[in-house]
């Protein structure tokens, strides 16, 4: 039996990233949530994880620059971005360092399911 795959969501809204993490849950995959970049960034979870979604305004650290940090790490985990506030500029950069998703909050729950399953087969 293959183990499930853990997604981990960093999200500084208490409400979106619980709200989130219950939802990929009900997908049958193990989650993590964490509260900023550099919670997840310092956790264990960060060798574990398949898929991040990530917010794209958060305090601190951003998801561009989480997913850059990553990227510069050698650590290649695919992401997703949520946010409520779309910006084709931001669109346009994390999607060109290798984001497999750009998705606008609210987001639907079949939405995010086929971006999580893409992003598990890019993993």
């Amino acid at each position: 039996m293959a183990p499930v795959p853990l997604i981990s969501i960093v999200d500084d809204d208490d409400n979106v990233r619980l709200a989130t993490g219950g939802l990929v849950e009900t997908f049958g995959y193990d989650v993590e949530t964490f509260k900023s970049g550099e919670a997840f960034l310092s956790s264990k979870s960060l060798e574990k994880t398949k898929c991040l979604i990530a917010d794209v305004r958060m305090r601190g650290m951003s998801g561009p620059q989480l997913q850059e940090h990553l990227l510069r790490m050698g650590t290649k985990i695919p992401v997703i971005f949520i946010t409520s506030f779309p910006l084709g500029s931001v669109r346009d950069q994390v999607m060109e360092r290798g984001a497999v998703a750009y998705l606008t909050k609210p987001f639907d729950r079949d939405t995010l399911e086929n971006r999580l399953q893409l992003a598990l087969e890019r993993e």
